[in-house]
């Protein structure tokens, strides 16, 4: 005998796996199924992905997988390659081909969900997402709430890191608006014409929520050789996980495939946490000025590295 809830759920998940179409043959209107869908998102939020490390986010049988890497390999989509460090691992990279098909299906996606919230008033929408927070905090394993993916920014995400940068320097450091106002010129620029073959960012998520960001852009002096590494930043209550690092991590491989071989930053010497990842990731610190910026006296730093 069903008892209520268990009723209630598979009626439920009968219902909104209608909604958003999981039963439909093709993943919003593309020949995409949404294991494949899926796939193709994993692999837009890093430059690659060991096959192992998509098995275990996607949870996946080998078998199946291996099938999908092959259809999307055949249509031009991905590409696999023999780990540079370790011959026993294969990494899976996403195409120029596999960029514009995740750019259609993102906008697609962006879509399909600004259609169904259109109707809804912004209190009802609010009671929505607050329903959709209470069943993932319900039924996400503990272990696994604090795991983190990294995405390339999504709309309103770069108004987020202006944002965030503002609120949080001024509140750790005391850093007054001209700072804030220096990371909306920088945002700006870089959604105004980024080369996306030779400049990009990511976004950190957690829970859901957007925890941190970076930016690998071309260097005003040497464009064509030198990256700069822009804008880290995590959000106190996602500190500790191994954001900041990841970040970095993901820039620099980033840089290295773009044709980079050589990568500056700019930091201050207020920022001990951020300049422990600099340096774990294989920065030196090039020069400092003292100079009066934001408020207050700023030791500022430029450190670099080779790639």
């Amino acid at each position: 005998m069903v008892n209520d809830v268990t009723a209630e759920v598979r009626a439920f998940n009968r219902f909104y796996t209608r909604v958003i179409g999981v039963l439909d043959g093709g993943h919003l209107g593309t020949r995409f199924s949404l294991v494949e869908a899926r796939l193709l998102y994993e692999l837009a939020g890093t430059a690659e992905s060991g096959v192992s490390d998509l098995r275990q986010r996607l949870d996946l049988d080998a078998g199946y997988l291996s099938r999908i890497l092959g259809r999307l390999e055949g249509d031009g989509l991905v590409r696999r390659e023999q780990h540079p460090g370790d011959a026993r691992r294969q990494l899976v990279i996403l195409t120029g081909a596999g960029q514009t098909a995740f750019a259609d299906l993102d906008r697609r996606q962006v879509a399909a969900v600004e259609d169904l919230l259109r109707p809804l008033r912004p209190d009802q929408r609010e009671a929505l997402t607050r329903a959709m927070r209470t069943i993932t905090d319900l039924l996400e394993p503990r272990s696994e709430r604090r795991a983190f993916v990294l995405r390339p920014p999504a709309p309103g995400d770069l108004g987020w890191v202006v944002s965030r940068h503002g609120a949080l320097y001024a509140r750790e450091y005391g850093w007054d608006a001209t700072f804030e106002a220096m990371v909306a010129r920088i945002v700006a620029d870089y959604a105004a014409g980024h080369d996306p073959a030779r400049e990009a960012g990511w976004i950190a998520e957690v829970d859901g929520q957007p925890a941190g960001s970076v930016f690998c852009v071309a260097s005003d002096d040497d464009p064509a050789h030198t990256a700069k590494l822009r804008l880290l930043l995590v959000e106190p209550s996602a500190r500790g996980l191994g954001i900041g690092g990841r970040l970095v991590e993901e820039c620099l491989r980033f840089a290295r495939r773009a044709g980079y071989t050589r990568i500056t930053l700019w930091t201050n010497g207020a920022l001990h946490a951020a300049r422990r990842i600099y340096t774990d990731a294989g920065f030196t610190l090039d020069d400092e000025t003292t100079r009066v910026a934001f408020g207050g006296v700023q030791v500022e730093q430029n450190w670099s590295r080779d790639l």
